[in-house]
């Protein structure tokens, strides 16, 4: 299934499942019970969702305003240098536990929203990833068991504002500028997406290709991730892991390439649709 959480016409939140004939809304009938799509997931409510879906009357997208898929996580993680080309170009080693960091919400938006620019800086970095999504809460998962927990799969761009990045050994500063990065379109879940160490993921600036690879190139794979972020915290349904971006991005580039007011940019993955999502300066 394809999972979207979006705001109606109205102004009023709500999600649903997007198939061939638009938007079905399960919002409508559910959202009295559960708020959101984090919600279902905690409850474990998926049949449910599907089940008040099938009896909607579908949505044209065009009357929508997408949101994050999940607007409400607990956790926003992200692990940096996790891909061999990446950690290459950076001149670096790979790390020898996973690189992490952390994203508020108020830093994502969804597709075909605007990413902001902000007026400090002109260094606003692209960085194409796949976002995994927990369904199932854990402590101490096993590598064996990690594929339990997850729920699905998103398109994600970890937008940094590069020079604020790099004013301490600590990434939040870089990594947390409002309205900076991007997750969706949808969620998929994850028995619609096979094998994703073999997804290919390609960022496109302006419709010029700038990163391409495949996930099979991440330095730690998810299983590792989940492993070993749940030794440090329970993860819980709705929560997102970023799994890091790929070569190519703006800052390694000569002459370096940042997103500006005007741009466009989109990260594509197999099966989980583009994310787009055009670039506006700070008001």
């Amino acid at each position: 299934m394809k999972l979207a959480s979006y705001l109606l016409a109205d102004g009023s939140p709500s999600y649903g499942i997007v198939n061939d004939a638009g938007i079905a809304d399960a919002g409508a009938a559910l959202r009295g019970k559960y708020s959101t799509l984090r919600a279902v997931l905690a409850a474990d409510a998926l049949a449910e969702l599907t089940e008040a879906a099938s009896s909607a009357s579908p949505l044209d997208p065009a009357t929508v305003r997408y949101l994050s898929p999940i607007t409400d996580p607990d956790k926003i993680i992200c692990i940096g240098l996790n891909y061999m080309g990446h950690i290459i170009e950076t001149g670096k080693e790979k790390p020898s536990y996973p690189s992490i960091f952390t994203r508020y919400p108020s830093s994502i938006v969804g597709q075909n929203e605007a990413l902001i620019c902000p007026k400090v800086s002109s260094w606003f970095d692209y960085e194409g990833e796949l976002a995994v999504v927990i369904g199932k809460a854990g402590r101490s998962i096993s590598e064996q068991d990690a594929f339990k927990h997850v729920a699905g799969y998103c398109c994600f761009n970890d937008g940094s504002i590069r020079d604020y990045q790099r004013h301490t050994t600590q990434f939040w500063a870089g990594k947390n500028f409002d309205r900076s990065g991007s997750m969706g379109p949808y969620l998929v879940t994850a028995d619609e997406v096979g094998d994703p160490d073999a997804l290919t993921l390609i960022t496109r600036l302006n419709g010029e290709e700038v990163q391409s690879t495949s996930t099979g190139d991440l330095a730690f794979k998810i299983p590792e991730i989940i492993a070993y972020l749940s030794i440090v915290t329970e993860l819980l349904p709705g929560d997102v892991i970023a799994t890091g971006t790929p070569s190519g991005v703006g800052l390694f580039r000569e002459p370096k390439l940042f997103m500006k007011d005007g741009d466009t940019v989109e990260v594509e993955i197999t099966g989980l649709g583009t994310l787009r999502n055009p670039v506006r300066a700070e008001a």
